[in-house]
């Protein structure tokens, strides 16, 4: 776990001793689950270090605070921002979400085993808890290293994100393009897109990008809509 002390290191994040052994325990974790259910196709050591946690405590490269805010981890899968995050950053109260509740049993067993505190793993889909007051507009950040398109994802994500919060996607390479596709949606649900931050993992040729969206009007009730029509018929 020196190569992931070196690489936060990089990042500007200091890993404690146990910080490590929380990370190492939950590579374990990871490894170990994976073998009856599929949670992730990297699970070589030095990977998993390079492209899910070091990848997920990228978030600091987007230059938004991080000393306890509230946070949604949309499409978390395997945990990834969400626990990577929790590890470095104590003070941040993180909800998980996923569609599979195998993964939810998962990330609960991970909770518990590192003993991490403020941090909820919840079972459903993002259209659904939405809609509900305890969820909707309550999280300063909203991530997601889901693999969608930034207009449906921003559908998804930016109801859940307080006024003068921010969502954050982690995307990979050049999205100039679809950065720009997606402005007139972002708008209408409430956003502006404020910076578009790319970079690469240190020591790696791994190029990522961060987008950072402003939100700065509620978002419209109706959204996001009934699963399936942020894909089928995105907002344009």
């Amino acid at each position: 776990m020196e190569r992931l002390r070196e690489k936060a290191a990089a990042f500007g994040i200091k890993l404690s001793d146990h910080q490590l052994e929380q990370f190492e325990t939950y590579y374990e974790m990871l490894v170990e689950k994976n073998k009856v259910m599929n949670l992730t196709a990297i699970t070589e050591k030095n990977e998993v270090i390079d492209k899910h946690f070091a990848d997920s405590l990228a978030l600091i490269k987007s230059g938004v605070s991080l000393t306890g805010q509230k946070i949604l981890d949309i499409g978390t899968g395997a945990g990834f921002p969400g626990i990577p995050l929790k590890i470095a950053f104590p003070e941040l109260e993180i909800v998980l979400l996923d569609s599979l509740n195998k993964r939810i049993k998962f990330l609960n067993e991970v909770i518990e085993a590192l003993g991490l505190e403020k941090i909820t793993a919840i079972h459903g889909r993002a259209e659904d808890f939405a809609k509900q007051k305890e969820y909707r507009e309550q999280f300063d950040y909203v991530v997601s290293r889901a693999v969608a398109n930034l207009t449906v994802l921003s559908e998804y994500c930016l109801p859940y994100v307080k006024e003068d919060g921010y969502f954050l996607p982690y995307k990979s390479g050049d999205i100039k393009e679809e950065a720009a596709n997606s402005k007139k949606a972002v708008k209408i649900l409430g956003g502006s897109i404020e910076d578009i931050i790319s970079f690469e993992i240190p020591d790696t040729d791994m190029a990522r990008t961060i987008l950072k969206i402003h939100k700065t009007k509620a978002t419209p009730k109706r959204f996001p809509r009934k699963a399936g029509l942020p894909t089928k018929e995105p907002i344009c």
